[in-house]
């Protein structure tokens, strides 16, 4: 008999097993724990509980099993840590494309036609500028609609027609991007076809959306650690240090925090875990 589980929307929908399999192979672990975590999921699950609360006994026992497949698996929740300003949020998108090949710059005020704006991330690749806005939700189960690429593309084309005046500049700026921590309505999707704007979500384009570059690339935020506390965490996105590979480059961040050597030690695994996935 279908089991109905609560989303975080307060959606209520047929639980899956096979989802629940795929997200714990993210993590990294083997195919013995990974049934052996569905097995007691699926003794304690009942109808009604929450995706939530399924999600912590999940995350408890990859914890008690192995940090860094903990870590992996809380990818999603990690992200939505970086708030609540957005500007975290900002600077990790600057650091995937950085991570990716391309020059980038945050907060940035360009010229339009009409008035000024404020971009969130400019991304220049072989003489190609990018002009990326990101759209931040602090709570899980709001999606981005079409208001959102529709307001993203009238700003794009209002700055793409000054760039167009421009005599003295030989490079090109060829595309708008929006990108979100949640997910694109089929309404905001099918406005960027339209609109020729390049949609990045969580789970979107299929296959390298937010989580598939971060997996692929190993580029995962700091806030994915289970080791450091929600204070260290913090003191490190005000230090501009927002990838695990950051951290492991810069670990001199670790002394400021006051932290032993034996947990420095630990941490400093886990990170290495992390960047070498």
């Amino acid at each position: 008999m279908e089991i109905k589980v609560i989303k975080s929307s307060g959606e209520r929908v047929g639980f899956s097993f096979d989802k629940l399999r795929n997200s714990l192979k993210h993590s990294g672990a083997s195919h013995n724990l990974i049934e052996e975590i569905v097995d007691k999921v699926y003794d304690e699950i009942y109808e009604g509980i929450t995706t939530n609360e399924i999600y912590n006994r999940a995350y408890a026992l990859l914890k008690k099993s192995k940090s860094v497949f903990a870590s992996k698996y809380k990818l999603k929740k990690a992200i939505y840590e970086l708030g609540p300003t957005g500007f975290p949020f900002e600077r990790f998108v600057g650091a995937l494309l950085a991570y990716s090949g391309y020059v980038i710059k945050v907060g940035v005020i360009m010229e339009g036609i009409c008035v000024s704006h404020e971009i969130d991330v400019v991304a220049e690749k072989n003489g190609n500028i990018t002009v990326i806005e990101c759209k931040f939700h602090g709570e899980e189960g709001r999606n981005c609609n079409v208001k959102v690429p529709l307001y993203i593309q009238s700003r794009y084309n209002d700055v793409k027609a000054h760039w167009t005046t421009k005599k003295n500049t030989a490079k090109t700026l060829d595309k708008g991007w929006v990108v979100t921590n949640t997910r694109f309505t089929e309404d905001a999707i099918n406005f960027g076809k339209c609109a020729n704007l390049y949609l990045l979500s969580w789970d979107y384009p299929k296959n390298d959306g937010l989580k598939d570059r971060i997996d692929r690339l190993g580029l995962y935020p700091i806030t994915v650690s289970t080791l450091l506390s929600n204070r260290e965490k913090h003191f490190l996105l005000s230090r501009d240090v927002v990838l695990c590979r950051q951290l492991w480059k810069d670990k001199f961040f670790l002394d400021h925090l006051g932290i032993s050597k034996a947990r420095k030690e630990k941490i400093l695994e886990e990170v290495k875990l992390l960047c070498n996935h």
